[in-house]
């Protein structure tokens, strides 16, 4: 219990949902999703047969597909029900939406959300240690580095149930 804390700012201010959380998997958008995943899934099963009858023909390759197929529609069951569970978690408040978080970076300087690439030369000849703390303080750094302090807040706990921390 070395995690256990006070939960995030984030689910602490999220509103209650007005009705039943389940009612967003009813949108145009969400039945889309729904509709793309039984038609993947029916027809990725559709192809491990259409393999399996192959394979009975002589082909030996078709032996490999015909476990491939099934496996890539178990695949996409588990990333179509991750999605539900994890939009479920965000109108819950249980977790940050990402929209929400990738909006708070517009207060940063351009380009720095994208990953800023250090070669060994630029940090053997930085200014690091050279002078007082605070002196010849870059903003572009200043705002990177709250920028990364907020991406570790976020992730603090992740991992914790699947036995990585």
């Amino acid at each position: 219990m070395e995690h256990a804390g006070p939960p995030s700012a984030a689910a602490a201010e999220a509103p209650a949902p007005d009705g039943p959380v389940w009612r967003f998997l009813l949108r145009p958008r969400w039945l889309g999703w729904h509709l793309l995943m039984v038609v993947s899934f029916w027809g990725m099963l559709w192809l491990g047969d259409w393999q399996f009858h192959r394979a009975l023909a002589g082909n030996g390759l078709s032996w490999a597909y015909t476990f491939e197929w099934p496996l890539f529609a178990g695949f996409a069951v588990v990333f179509w029900a991750k999605t539900i569970r994890d939009e479920f978690r965000i109108r819950r408040g249980e977790m940050p939406d990402p929209r929400t978080v990738a909006d708070g970076d517009e207060r940063l300087p351009a380009g720095v959300a994208v990953p800023v690439q250090v070669s060994s030369v630029q940090a053997a000849s930085g200014p690091a240690g050279d002078g007082a703390p605070g002196e010849d303080e870059d903003e572009e750094l200043s705002a990177y580095n709250a920028y990364l302090a907020r991406l570790n807040a976020e992730v603090k706990d992740h991992g914790r149930w699947h036995g990585l921390r």
